[in-house]
């Protein structure tokens, strides 16, 4: 007997490269554990922020600093939760308050 699943509409999470997922959410998690749960939802001129702030981290990593030296996490991961936050802000039509 061949089993069946009805999964070919939905994302494919295996494509995701094997441990970033883990990275960003212990950024978020440390995020979470320092300011509050969705603080970065609230945080005023957001997107020029969260801007800023990924392309500190990006520079950061580009010249040879693997770890953020406060939080100890992945500068990249930190870029990534950055990013993400902007695609919520741009989706969402928010982040500019």
């Amino acid at each position: 007997m061949i089993g069946v699943k009805h999964d070919q509409a939905k994302p494919r999470m295996s494509l995701m490269p094997e441990g970033v997922i883990n990275e960003m959410l212990a950024v978020l998690e440390y995020g979470a554990a320092k300011y509050s749960i969705d603080n970065w939802m609230h945080v005023p001129d957001a997107q020029t922020r969260y801007y800023d702030a990924a392309l500190r981290h990006i520079d950061a990593w580009w010249n040879c600093e693997a770890r953020d030296s406060e939080s100890g996490k992945s500068h990249l991961a930190h870029a990534m939760c950055c990013l993400s936050f902007l695609m919520w802000f741009d989706k969402n039509g928010e982040g500019n308050e």
